[in-house]
């Protein structure tokens, strides 16, 4: 299939950087998420990537080859829109065969052709249906088959799943995956859903402000988040302000009395004010006191079906949630809890305590 590059792209909109020096590597047969919030620049790459946005500076390059003036239709891309972009008036195979048409295949191509992509989305036999027929799980698989027909070398997606309801979400993502794999194609895929990047993707391309805050696969992005952005969009996690302490035995937080093991610290100065990052499942909740325990106050249990989220305080670290069990149960005696993994990240000067 194709390897594209992204080479420090940068897309201005009057004076506001949508993008802002960009660059993203994305190998052969690869599936990238760029994922993030709305307006953190996601879709605006992959436009570019598609050629429908011109960078103002940087390069694209697909198999080594600059394409940043290539326009769209001379690229080897297809795209799946939001929306599917579906024609009413024209039939399910109408639609799929209308790239075909354009480029005068042959009338029994372009029926091989449709017949093959239905087959690979898993829609046999609706050839003669119109898309007000369809249900929208439907209608996105046609809109896929409708780029996948062209047979391009890279996939674009943009928030495909974002107009189907829960479950149906959930069917559709392992869909595409299935067809990604089956097909072996380069794909790039737009979601501000964690759980679709997470589950779908080789990596994962975090994105905030315009810039790429950290790229890597989903346990990289999960357990070792690179900025206090990656930590606090990717899952849940608890955000707590002090000070860092270097000793010989590794570091620490300290935050009033209480002071917190960490997994990392790179690169920050002992005394250094830190933001620390803890996910609830890495609070252990204990029923006595012990090292580097503290006393939780005012608990509570939050029910998620799976399992129970306890919600304590404690008067130096504030608010504290940790992952139990179902089974877990309040009346049983004092509750005390310690971290067993903590991340730090220097602490920007506006950065007021959780």
């Amino acid at each position: 299939m194709a390897e594209v590059e992204l080479k420090n792209v940068t897309k201005y909109y009057k004076d506001v950087a949508a993008v802002s020096d960009v660059s993203l590597r994305i190998a052969d047969r690869e599936f990238v998420a760029l994922l993030g919030p709305s307006g953190c620049g996601k879709t605006t790459t992959l436009r570019m990537l598609a050629g429908f946005i011109r960078p103002d500076s940087g390069q694209i390059l697909i198999d080594g080859k600059d394409a940043t003036e290539v326009p769209p239709e001379r690229r080897p891309t297809a795209m799946v829109f939001q929306n599917y972009a579906l024609w009413p008036h024209m039939t399910v195979q109408d639609n799929i065969a209308f790239g075909l048409r354009l480029r005068r295949v042959p009338r029994e191509r372009i029926a091989e052709r449709t017949r093959a992509m239905l087959e690979v989305v898993r829609l046999p036999g609706v050839e003669k249906r119109y898309p007000s027929q369809l249900s929208g799980g439907q209608q996105q698989r046609v809109a896929l088959a409708r780029a996948l027909v062209l047979g391009p070398k890279i996939l674009l997606l943009d928030e495909p799943l974002s107009n189907l309801d829960a479950k149906l979400r959930v069917r559709m993502r392992d869909e595409i995956r299935r067809i990604q794999q089956e097909l072996q194609i380069t794909t790039v895929y737009v979601t501000h859903d964690q759980e679709e990047a997470l589950t779908m993707a080789d990596r994962i391309a975090v994105m905030d402000k315009g810039v790429v805050q950290q790229a890597g696969d989903a346990v990289e992005i999960y357990e070792r988040p690179a900025t206090r952005f990656v930590a606090d969009f990717i899952g849940s996690s608890n955000f707590f302000a002090g000070r860092l302490q270097l000793a010989n035995g590794g570091s620490r937080a300290r935050i009033g009395d209480a002071t917190i093991p960490l997994e990392s610290a790179d690169g920050l100065a002992d005394g250094a004010a830190v933001t620390v990052s803890a996910r609830p499942e890495d609070v252990e909740v204990l029923r006595a006191p012990a090292p580097d325990a503290f006393r939780l106050e005012d608990a509570r249990l939050v029910n998620f079906g799976a399992y129970q989220r306890l919600v304590g305080r404690n008067a130096a670290l504030g608010v504290v949630e940790a992952r139990v069990a179902k089974s877990f149960r309040l009346d049983a005696g004092p509750v005390y809890a310690r971290f067993t993994r903590a991340r730090a990240f220097a602490q920007a000067a506006s950065e007021t305590r959780d």
